[in-house]
C-alpha cells in the first residue's frame, strides 16, 4: 500500500450559510442548463459544478424536479422585476410611449437567444414548458394588477373589472401570436393592445 505523501490532504469542503449554497446550486444548475440542456443535465453534474455531494442537493431541493422548479421561478422572477421596472419608469398619461416600451418588454422576454429557454420549447420539455408559461404569465398579470392597473383606475377614476382575466388572455394571445408569427410588427401588438383594453 502507498503511503499518504506528508503535506497532501484530502480537499477540504468549505462550509457554507444554506441561503448562500442554494444560490451557488441553482447557479450552477441555471449555467448548465445553458450549456448542455435540461435532460442532459444530471445531478451529478451540478454537485460537480459546485463541489458538494448529490445528497446536499436532495436536501435542499428534493429531487431534479424540485431543483428545475426553482430554476424557472428564478426566470419567472425576472420577468416580474422587469414588468415592475418598466412601470416604475412609465410617463404617467403617456399611453403611446408607455404601450411601446411594454411591447418592446415583451419581445425581450420572449426573445430564445438565451439556450435554456430554446431548450424549453424542444418537444421533450413541453409540459415542463406550458409550467412555465402558467407561472410566468400569472405572475406577470399579478404584478400588473398591482402597479400599472391600480394606477391607471386611481388617476382616471374608473373602476376595471374583469383584469386577471382580461390581461391573462390578452398576454397568452399576444404570445402565442409572436410564436407563431415572429414576424409581426410591433404596431400590430401595439394595436392589439389599445383595442384589448380600449386604450
Amino acid at each position: 500500500m502507498g503511503r499518504a505523501v506528508e503535506g497532501a490532504s484530502a480537499p477540504v469542503r468549505s462550509m457554507k450559510a444554506p441561503d448562500v449554497r442554494k444560490d451557488e446550486i441553482v447557479a450552477a444548475t441555471r449555467a448548465l442548463f445553458r450549456e448542455q440542456g435540461i435532460s442532459k443535465t444530471t445531478l451529478k453534474d451540478i454537485a460537480e459544478r459546485v463541489g458538494i455531494t448529490r445528497g446536499l442537493i436532495y436536501h435542499y431541493f428534493g429531487d431534479m424536479d424540485g431543483l428545475v422548479e426553482v430554476v424557472l421561478e428564478a426566470y419567472v422572477a425576472e420577468f416580474v422585476a422587469a414588468v415592475r421596472e418598466w412601470d416604475s419608469q412609465r410617463e404617467a398619461g403617456n399611453i403611446d410611449r408607455a404601450l411601446v416600451d411594454c411591447i418592446g418588454l415583451f419581445r425581450r422576454a420572449l426573445r430564445t437567444d438565451d439556450p435554456l429557454r430554446a431548450d424549453l420549447h424542444r418537444a421533450e420539455n413541453a409540459g415542463l414548458y406550458l409550467r412555465f408559461l402558467d407561472r410566468a404569465v400569472e405572475a406577470v398579470v399579478d404584478c400588473i394588477r398591482a402597479t400599472t392597473v391600480e394606477a391607471y383606475a386611481r388617476r382616471h377614476e374608473i373602476a376595471i373589472v374583469n383584469v386577471r382575466e382580461t390581461f391573462t388572455v390578452l398576454v397568452y394571445g399576444l404570445i402565442g401570436l409572436t410564436r407563431s408569427h415572429p414576424e409581426t410588427e410591433d404596431s400590430v401588438l401595439v394595436g392589439i393592445v389599445r383595442q384589448t383594453l380600449y386604450l
